[in-house]
């Protein structure tokens, strides 16, 4: 889940309250609150609430459940000044277009970090690491209308972002830091996406990189967003983050998208949704027998219109950037958000059971109290992988034992994984910015050959990592277990030869240990050495 820095002074200023109320109501809207620094405060919000992956958003929230600025926020949007066609070869590559003109900012360092982070943090949420959803932000004043998406040669060549010299597209895609991090998405193509201006000014290469031409800076007022993809969320991206602009005092105007065959496309639609809500459904889900004006004041406080149609039926307007409103239950736990979940009293349940904890769990609690205390610290990755991570970047060889996904939503989500450690190299690369030494653990399900497994992993990663290391931190964990092992050498090619060994007990191997195999470092984006072993717990 995404975690959000929001800046003090920005957050009070953009709520019109106080840190210290913000940060005693936040977490009641459904927010955990990560770590509380001297300027900032880092908070963990739910994937399915993109719309609060900013400061203006979380301020847009707050505003209404402290009643500073309570229902509907409804948002101008200007005539079009601006169009854009779309190239026909452009349909087989990535056929989703929005775009979006914000006039009159006023840009400074800390609103611009809000709006790169923002960008970024969408492209991992709806984005799906940008496979899905893509999004540039260009100075409106560097470039000329009418713009142009077309598929380009790999061989045109422009300024990429952060860079001073040109670079063919091709070349992007191998040297760039962010064309090597994400050329895999453009895998197969013999021609790639690119938004020109009408003097063939490069805006964007999505979803790689922008043109250093129109870069943001203070000096910017007037933005033209873009954002690519494959599909609806495009449009979610598109409302959020005009919205999230919007919320800064810019005036917002659509963008005329024009296909190829002549069809005319307006995809900035800030219109709200419309749903019926019954009292009856509220009372039913909530549990209370809330009056139809209670139900309305709460739906207010959580950014959404209500009026009584008739005699307990209410009409509900839902914001453009909520996408998190799928039915008439989303709408009702927002209410129950808006009431208090500790104000909804305990009711025991009708019937009497008598329960006990799963051996399983009695194990994991066992093993997590144990590596903890060990001064290792618990992740919780996703269980989908796939198999270029799970087996590739481990240079492990494709078994056929895997569970595959029917109907996966992204390349990187194909299978369950039957290995742990490469979720946690992930977390590493992830966490790079981060000071090293860092140690982390998870105890978690993997899955071989359709039957579930309970599997330990660690691993840790500084400069002077080494198997001294790991095979000390497996002696630890064994003389916890009250577990008798012996280890001999392995042949598992995720691990240097040498400096790997097998974990057995009682004769029949269990796990396995060592330094990471340099490739395998490289493959996973780390600069640094890192060890680490995994157990399976169910053999152990």
């Amino acid at each position: 889940m995404p975690i959000i820095t929001l800046p003090y002074n920005d957050l009070e200023e953009l709520t019109g309250t106080d840190r210290d109320t913000i940060i005693k109501r936040v977490p009641m809207i459904g927010a955990d609150i990560e770590r509380i620094e001297e300027e900032s405060i880092d908070i963990e919000f739910f994937p399915d609430r993109p719309d609060l992956y900013s400061v203006e958003g979380v301020a847009r929230a707050m505003r209404g459940f402290l009643d500073i600025e309570a229902g509907f926020c409804d948002y101008e949007v200007r005539p079009y000044q601006i169009e854009i066609s779309m190239d026909a070869q452009i349909e087989n590559i990535r056929p989703v277009l929005g775009c979006a003109v914000v006039r009159g900012l006023r840009f400074t360092s800390t609103s611009i970090k809000s709006l790169m982070d923002l960008q970024e943090s969408l492209h991992w949420g709806l984005g799906r690491d940008r496979k899905k959803v893509s999004i540039g932000v260009h100075d409106l004043s560097k470039v000329q209308a009418p713009f142009r998406y077309i598929a380009a040669d790999p061989g045109f060549s422009f300024v990429p972002l952060d860079f001073t010299e040109p670079m063919s597209m091709k070349e992007i895609l191998e040297k760039h830091p962010k064309g090597m991090k994400f050329a895999g998405i453009l895998d197969g193509l013999d021609k790639y996406p690119l938004i020109l201006d009408a003097n063939d000014n490069v805006l964007s290469f999505p979803p790689i990189i922008n043109g250093t031409l129109t870069m943001v800076n203070e000096n910017t007022t007037d933005l033209l967003v873009d954002v690519t993809g494959l599909g609806s969320e495009v449009y979610t991206a598109l409302n959020i983050v005009t919205t999230a602009l919007a919320e800064r005092g810019g005036e917002v105007e659509y963008v005329k998208v024009i296909k190829a065959d002549g069809t005319e496309h307006i995809p900035l639609d800030l219109s709200p949704r419309v749903k019926i809500l019954r009292k009856s459904e509220v009372d039913a889900l909530v549990g209370l027998d809330l009056p139809v004006k209670e139900i309305i004041r709460q739906l207010n406080r959580m950014g959404f219109g209500a009026q009584e149609l008739h005699k307990d039926i209410i009409e509900v307007m839902i914001p453009g950037y909520r996408a998190d409103i799928l039915d008439n239950s989303d709408l009702i736990e927002d209410i129950a958000v808006g009431y208090g979940f500790n104000n909804i009293p305990a009711i025991f349940p009708m019937n009497a059971t008598v329960g006990k904890s799963h051996p399983l769990s009695d194990i994991s609690s066992s093993v997590r109290e144990i590596m903890t205390g060990l001064g290792y610290s618990q992740v919780m990755p996703f269980t989908l992988t796939s198999e270029k991570i799970n087996f590739d970047w481990m240079c492990r060889e494709r078994t056929n034992d895997v569970t595959c996904v029917l109907h996966p939503i992204s390349e990187e989500q194909t299978m369950v994984r039957t290995t742990i450690l490469p979720n946690l190299l992930e977390i590493l690369s992830m966490n790079q910015h981060r000071e090293l030494p860092q140690k982390v653990f998870e105890v978690g399900d993997i899955v071989v050959n359709n039957k579930n497994g309970l599997h330990l992993a660690a691993v840790s990663i500084h400069a002077q990592a080494n198997f001294t290391e790991v095979r000390e931190l497996v002696d630890a964990f064994m003389r916890e277990r009250v577990t008798s092992y012996e280890v001999t050498e392995s042949e598992d090619p995720a691990f240097m030869e040498g400096r790997r060994a097998d974990i057995l007990v009682n004769g029949r191997k269990v796990g396995v240990m060592g330094e990471l195999y340099p490739q395998v470092i490289v493959n996973f984006g780390l600069g640094q050495p890192v060890v680490g072993f995994e157990i399976d717990l169910m053999k152990e």
